[in-house]
């Protein structure tokens, strides 16, 4: 039963870490100048927004897939697990030291959001761990 729970536990923390990847990822892709103009941050060669646009998309479709059948997939919730870890640091940092240009919603909120995902992804995934 605890298995089953902490199972159900890590398919809704799949879901809410792709929309969250899949949301940011399609606006990278699709439209990185307009995210660039509202946040008010310093103007950027898109390019550099578009690759990982495209790399989020592809975690957040990965992430459902996971979803329909977690069982071995340790490798896959340990890696966007460090992801959002290693993100949502970087964020921080550079909200800290004011290396960001933009208006500092669109630094915190990003920042909260991916530190939140990478703690509950973490956590779902002890609770998982007799199936990952």
């Amino acid at each position: 039963m605890a298995q089953n729970n902490g199972t159900k536990t890590l398919k809704v923390v799949l879901v809410i870490f792709a929309i969250v990847v899949l949301v940011y990822g399609l606006g990278f892709l699709l439209i990185p100048g307009v995210l660039v103009k509202i946040s008010g941050g310093t103007p950027v060669d898109l390019g550099w927004l578009r690759w990982p646009g495209g790399i989020l998309i592809a975690l957040g479709i990965g992430a459902l897939l996971v979803r329909r059948d977690p069982a071995k997939q340790g490798i896959f919730v340990i890696t966007i697990s460090l992801g959002t870890l290693l993100s949502g640091l970087a964020l921080l940092y550079s909200w800290i030291v004011h290396e960001y240009s933009g208006a500092t919603f669109f630094i915190a909120l990003p920042t909260i959001i991916v530190l939140v995902v990478s703690a509950l992804l973490w956590w779902s995934r002890q609770k998982a761990k007799g199936v990952l």
